[in-house]
């Protein structure tokens, strides 16, 4: 046999094998995973209970809150649904458990969730506590204006030199924040972030800085009163926080966000991305994984 029929029939075994592979995947159930995992992981526990349980917030758009219809919805619920999709082949099958911040590691170490999925910033401090998923959002902080404001890009705000004024959340490391894209501006501290954005719509400042994902929300959101000015800075990761000491349930939440973020799973995060940040996912391109 010469080597062009050597390749030929190891083509056929090779795409046979693809075949029945695909089809046995297909046929798998939910109740033939449990089976196989293993008997002290929380993936075999939620797949016998029937349903997951995620810890998240009810209180902070466009992460977590209920809708005009007292729905939870938002881009965490929808990491969520995402998961349940992947256990059950059914969004639905999820309990949301709402909880303070400060609740979201406590409830993974005593196992009163499944997984806290609450726009949680990674760090190494929590990591020695919980495990992190990998990433499912890269925050940042970003500017806000106004649509009607003559000075409403970055480029503005920066050519506008010390007569730049930028409101921001009281904190420790607020004016260094605001310096490092606009080392000139008056930079107002506030209590809120409520009273952050009332500033600007106040006319007191020229910018608000706050979350990306909020400067997104309201600029798609309402037009007409809020402007994204273009510059984001400061990237922190977002991640999912399970129990330590359990590679199975970490590996199985990192595969369903990888797929759903990156492969051929993506209709649901796609739709979220479009809905809560008012912009299309990135287009897949199928070969060297950019992932």
């Amino acid at each position: 046999m010469n080597d062009i029929s050597q390749r030929r029939d190891f083509l056929k075994l090779g795409l046979g094998g693809l075949a029945v592979g695909t089809a046995v995947g297909l046929m798998a159930s939910s109740e033939e995973a449990a089976a196989q995992a293993a008997s002290d992981s929380l993936l075999r526990t939620v797949l016998d209970r029937g349903h997951l349980i995620v810890g998240t917030g009810s209180t902070n758009a466009p992460w977590h809150f209920e809708n005009d219809a007292g729905e939870l919805v938002g881009m965490d619920i929808t990491m969520g649904r995402i998961l349940a999709k992947g256990l059950f082949d059914d969004e639905t099958k999820v309990e949301f458990v709402k909880q303070d911040a400060q609740q979201r590691i406590p409830n993974i170490v005593t196992g009163k969730v499944d997984i806290t999925i609450q726009f949680m910033t990674m760090s190494a401090q929590r990591a020695q506590l919980i495990n992190f998923s990998r990433p499912y959002y890269v925050e940042g902080v970003a500017l806000l204006t106004r649509p009607d404001a003559d000075n409403k890009t970055f480029d503005k705000l920066l050519a506008g030199g010390a007569n730049t004024r930028v409101s921001i959340l009281q904190n420790v490391d607020a004016e260094k924040t605001v310096h490092l894209v606009l080392p000139d501006a008056q930079v107002m501290q506030i209590d809120t972030q409520a009273n952050v954005i009332q500033a600007l719509e106040a006319k007191r400042v020229d910018a608000a800085a706050v979350d990306l994902s909020t400067v997104r929300w309201l600029a798609s959101r309402t037009p007409d009163r809020y402007f994204d000015a273009g510059k984001q800075w400061n990237a922190m990761l977002y991640g999912a926080a399970v129990r330590q000491s359990d590679l199975d349930w970490l590996y199985f939440v990192n595969t369903t966000f990888t797929t759903a973020m990156f492969g051929h799973e993506s209709a649901l995060y796609d739709a979220a991305f479009k809905q809560y940040f008012g912009l299309d996912a990135p287009v897949r391109k199928p070969g060297f994984p950019a992932i």
